[in-house]
């Protein structure tokens, strides 16, 4: 799965949200990815809260295409600052 294809993936299934994906610095396996995922949903929310909505939106290739991810969630205003 391409990091283009991720970050489609998690930007249909989490509103408003915008995702950037990448592979981590020295890695260079297809599927460790690193993401750092902008939204307004995830005010109010725990940083577990907020991971477990992106797992969500990843579904199965969590467990079939993407080994290990690297993620950073923000609210709008958390990645502003």
């Amino acid at each position: 799965m391409d990091t283009d294809e991720v970050a489609a993936l998690i930007e249909s299934e989490i509103e408003d949200s915008e995702a950037t994906i990448s592979h981590p610095r020295g890695v260079h396996d297809e599927d460790h990815l690193a993401a750092v995922v902008v939204s307004p949903a995830f005010e109010g929310k725990s940083l577990v809260q907020q991971h477990q909505l992106v797992y969500d939106a990843l579904g199965e290739h969590m467990t079939t295409d993407i080994h290990a991810l690297e993620l950073k969630t923000y609210t709008p205003e958390e990645y502003e600052n």
